[in-house]
């Protein structure tokens, strides 16, 4: 199994030289699909941890009815195909989606921009940091937290500096777990924003259409986004088993 794993990631860097890496680095459809990938996934990141890490600690620290259906929806995400997520987030975003008159009213226009690459990378990869910082929240020793409120700490205190400090390895790892998630997103985000190059077309999305014009230029982003993927998943491993530690 292991082998199995192995081999077509080997056989990726065995067929692209460093020579021919570099060179392909200075392709403008590489850069851009480089450039854009790299900023909507930063943004897409930044977005989960605000809204999901309340959403986490609620989960962790409360309970409420439906609780078990929360947590179920959380996870959907992970297990929906992501071309089912492009076509839910298109008929509630689009212009004749559900929400679309009201944005429409508002002057905003979502899919097919790189404001609906954002919110595909953001609807694929939040559960990977919220079920992280749930699992973070949880095996905190609620104890520290009452010592903070009995030497006078109020709720948004000890969340900032005894919460968040003792879960950030958590955090973190659930950061990075997200952001590797974000980054490889291909199917929503082709139905819900395209694949215009310079504007929605992200590495995934350029490796598809390289396929058929340049397959150089495929190996080259597919090589990246494994680096990037594989240094994203290893930092989290280090962090979380620090934590287990």
């Amino acid at each position: 199994m292991l082998l199995f794993i192995l081999l077509p990631v080997a056989a990726l860097f065995l067929r692209v030289s460093p020579a021919h890496l570099l060179a392909n680095l200075r392709e403008p459809i590489v850069l851009q699909a480089l450039a854009l990938s790299l900023v909507t996934t930063l943004v897409s990141t930044l977005i989960i941890i605000l809204a999901g890490t309340p959403l986490a600690y609620a989960q962790a620290r409360r309970q409420f009815r439906f609780q078990r259906a929360v947590d179920t929806l959380i996870d959907l995400p992970m297990v929906l195909p992501p071309a089912v997520a492009g076509v839910a987030l298109l008929i509630t975003f689009g212009r004749r989606g559900l929400l679309g008159g009201v944005l429409g009213d508002l002057g905003l226009q979502i899919a097919f921009t790189p404001l609906a690459v954002i919110l595909a990378q953001v609807f694929v990869a939040a559960p990977f940091y919220i079920k992280s910082a749930i699992s973070g929240f949880a095996s905190l020793d609620r104890e520290l937290e009452l010592a903070a409120s009995l030497d006078g700490a109020n709720v948004a205190q000890s969340f900032r500096y005894v919460t968040i400090p003792l879960s950030w390895s958590a955090l973190l790892g659930g950061s990075a777990m997200s952001w590797a998630r974000a980054l490889g997103e291909f199917g929503a985000t082709i139905i819900f924003a395209g694949n215009m190059p310079g504007r929605t077309q992200t590495m995934p999305l350029a490796i598809y259409i390289g396929f058929e014009i340049d397959l150089d230029i495929a190996l080259t982003l597919s090589v990246i986004l494994i680096l990037f993927s594989f240094l994203a998943l290893f930092v989290a491993k280090g962090i979380l088993q620090r934590e287990w530690l």
